[in-house]
């Protein structure tokens, strides 16, 4: 018999991934099956991630060039279907990333047990 290792949810602003998800809460990472967004070399593919590393921002709440609900990166056709897959409305996280700061956010979604905010 296989056991699953699995990782507590703690709240980690390294956890934080560039689009406002919460990788701390995804059933991935908890499995030890991804490191998380912004540690995983196979998520080159992301155009939300990639932008982010190449401003050096740490995610979209720290962009100034570029008004979000403008920005074809996070709202692209790949990024709507993740945000439909998932329940997430990565905007959301994006705004409270920026009226709470990177430590409230993560104590708020590992205390709600959530890698996004729900959609409306």
């Amino acid at each position: 018999m296989k056991t699953t290792q699995t990782k507590e949810i703690v709240a980690d602003i390294n956890l934080v991934a560039p689009c406002g998800l919460y990788c701390g809460a995804c059933r991935s990472y908890l499995s030890g099956k991804c490191p998380g967004c912004t540690e995983n070399e196979k998520a080159s593919w992301c155009a939300v991630r990639n932008c982010c590393r190449e401003n050096n921002l740490k995610s979209c709440a720290d962009c100034t060039t570029t008004e979000l609900t403008a920005c074809k990166k996070h709202n692209s056709f790949i990024s709507k279907m993740i945000g439909v897959v998932l329940n997430s409305d990565r905007a959301a996280c994006i705004q409270r990333i920026r009226v709470t700061g990177y430590e409230r956010f993560a104590t708020e979604m590992a205390v709600a047990r959530r890698q996004s905010l729900p959609r409306k």
